[in-house]
């Protein structure tokens, strides 16, 4: 246990563009959708876990070759969020897909995290991702399906 700078970079990096919601929210509601509640403990848990457990646990050597994988996922989930802002704030566009990607903005923050956790040699922020995923993906599948239902 301790500081990490680097986590703390990650974890920041990752949170910032949610950031956006609170100045720029949707202009379009999502239609109501009910996820099952373990689904939404698991993801606020992973979420919670991935901006807490970056940076409150050391790093080991760096292994540079990581970050090229984990900022390439970076520049694309801020893409999406540009898309999100450029097409007018729909709110089906945070559920779109992109390329071969059904939920993006889901994947991608646990690409970074995963990518996050090599490049820091830091199997705590592998758990962390992992549970991001287990709750945030499957909702996020839910919530797309809900909205490509209403279009």
């Amino acid at each position: 246990m301790g500081f990490s700078p680097w986590g703390l970079l990650v974890a920041a990096a990752v949170l910032a563009p949610n950031l956006l919601m609170a100045r720029w929210p949707p202009r379009t509601p999502l239609p109501a959708v009910r996820v099952a509640w373990p689904l939404r403990w698991i993801e606020r848990a992973g979420q919670a876990s991935c901006i807490v457990v970056p940076v409150i646990t050391h790093t080991a050597e760096l292994s540079w070759g990581w970050a090229v994988p984990t900022l390439v996922a970076l520049a694309a989930y801020y893409g999406l969020w540009a898309r999100y802002l450029v097409t007018g704030r729909d709110a089906a566009e945070l559920y779109r897909s992109w390329c071969f990607v059904p939920v993006p903005m889901a994947v991608l923050p646990v690409v970074v995290f995963l990518g996050a956790a090599a490049w820091l040699g830091n199997p705590w922020v592998a758990l962390a991702a992992i549970v991001l995923a287990a709750g945030h993906i499957p909702g996020s599948v839910i919530i797309a399906r809900a909205v490509n239902a209403g279009s």
